[in-house]
């Protein structure tokens, strides 16, 4: 049969464009998942290039610990593979077995072994981390503010020693928490205050401290321990809450929303603004970054003792601010940074005052016979510990680091609301009405009597209110305010 001439004109027609669709469509595809791949976030490095995770080094492995521990705890063993520890031939054995005397050992077999390395062992291969670390305040003045001197000098002479050479080890307010310690009992506290304060914990062979607080086993990410989330295990709640205030403030902010394609694998000492574009805990208390060099001291780069009922300002404070803001002028230029420091201080002085005023009027009435010498035993107690502990840390935090709901609504509100339910507990003490102390509980009981009543801090200037203004003397260097 004849096809007609229109017939064959449309069966071609057909076939062209059956050709078109098996060509074009195919690379428009292409194209399209080229264009969707660049848009996608990735982890790159400061030269563009994608990170991949590190190769296992450990399959294939014939060390005795990793064949018998990738059947018992498989995580661990996966976990360690992908170490640079264990790219740099760091093995099991290096960190964990001991000799036979070693202080807390155990038989594991055939060999003695520590389930957590200590510091001294750490120590081998990162001497000047953990030189920083011994003097910060994430060591022994942790546990300290946790369990008083007494936890350290009923254990070892040395730790002792070692604690009275920090210059941040100082005793007064901290105290009250070890009160707390004591009155919650080990039931609680474990679950709770020892969790974090643990992380400057006496070892049995005059070490200091656990590493993997910060730097999670067994992997020991460089991203793990830079990313703000890691702070947050300890650095969050009323009495310190960084990780809240980080969240609200303008770096926490750039960091939610861009944090997925910065460099957190970049090699210490060579971090840059291309690898962070904005601050995490990390960049401005550890990394070494812009002038700064990299440590280990937490308050290394800290000009005030935020911590305190009172605040002042830090031994040799002028060169932890020159520390610090040689990261903020990555960013910054020195007129916003000098204004920035002054203003901040002034902030500091100001909650200072508030704090001396509740602190006056606990001294008067504790001069007036109303206040017991038992700890945390009459409704004001917690009032007059809240004030400073709670809203007058929130509030410094809160400046400091550009969290303004915080400095206002869980800081600054909060204090003055304090203040004026310590004004009427005051007056119902003075009436009679508030004698109402707190049934003692089991734990408090078998206390032994304490030295001095760690409520409150003995006012370090007169409680008068003076103008704010009056008690600063702006302090603008070359350096910045």
């Amino acid at each position: 049969m004849t096809q007609e001439p229109g017939g064959f004109f449309r069966s071609a027609r057909v076939l062209i464009i059956a050709l078109i669709v098996v060509i074009i469509v195919p690379g428009l595809a292409l194209i399209l998942s080229a264009i969707s791949s660049s848009m996608t976030p990735a982890n790159t490095t400061s030269a563009g290039l994608s990170e991949t995770r590190r190769e296992n080094v450990l399959i294939g492995s014939t060390n005795e610990c990793v064949d018998c521990h990738a059947n018992t705890t498989p995580g661990i063993v996966e976990q360690y593979g992908h170490s640079t520890m264990a790219a740099a031939n760091v093995t099991c054995n290096d960190c964990h077995v001991v000799a036979a005397d070693y202080p807390d050992a155990i038989a594991h077999e055939g060999t003695y072994v520590l389930n957590s390395p200590t510091t001294a062992m750490c120590q081998r291969c990162h001497a000047a981390e953990v030189a920083q670390f011994y003097a910060s305040r994430h060591s022994l003045p942790a546990y300290v503010a946790m369990t008083g001197t007494d936890g350290v000098a009923e254990l070892s002479p040395e730790h002792l020693a070692m604690y009275e050479a920090i210059p941040e080890a100082e005793l007064g307010p901290i105290q009250a928490r070890s009160v707390l310690f004591d009155i919650e009992g080990e039931a609680i506290t474990r679950f709770a205050c020892q969790t974090c304060h643990n992380i400057g914990r006496p070892r049995a062979d005059n070490s200091v401290g656990e590493c993997q607080q910060c730097h999670l086993r067994h992997e020991f990410s460089l991203e793990q321990v830079r990313k703000p989330e890691t702070c947050n295990a300890c650095h969050i709640g009323p009495d310190h809450p960084q990780w809240e205030i980080y969240q609200e403030s303008p770096h926490g902010i750039a960091y939610a929303t861009g944090g997925d394609s910065w460099h957190w694998e970049a090699e210490p000492g060579t971090l840059t603004v291309t690898d962070f574009p904005a601050p995490t805990c990390a960049t401005c208390h550890f990394s070494g970054f812009g002038a700064s060099g990299t440590t280990h001291d937490v308050g290394d780069r800290l000009t005030w003792y935020l911590f305190a009922p009172v605040s002042e300002r830090r031994p040799v404070w002028q060169d932890n601010r020159v520390r610090m803001q040689n990261v903020c002028r990555e960013c910054h230029n020195e007129r916003f940074i000098a204004e920035f420091y002054q203003a901040a201080d002034e902030g500091t002085e100001a909650i200072n005052v508030l704090v001396r005023q509740g602190n006056g009027l606990m001294t008067e009435l504790r001069d007036e016979g109303l206040l017991t010498t038992a700890p945390f035993d009459q409704p004001i107690d917690f009032e007059s510990y809240e004030l400073w502990h709670h809203w007058g840390r929130t509030a410094k935090f809160g400046m400091w680091m550009q969290g303004p709901d915080y400095t206002q609504w869980h800081g600054a509100y909060e204090m003055l609301h304090s203040l004026a339910e310590l004004e009427t507990m005051a007056e119902e003490l003075r009436s009679g009405e508030g004698n109402v102390t707190r049934p003692q509980t089991e734990a408090e009981r078998a206390l032994p009597p304490h030295a001095i009543d760690p409520i409150i801090a003995t006012p370090s200037a007169p409680v008068a209110t003076p103008e704010v203004g009056a008690m600063i003397t702006p302090e603008v260097t070359d350096a910045g305010g």
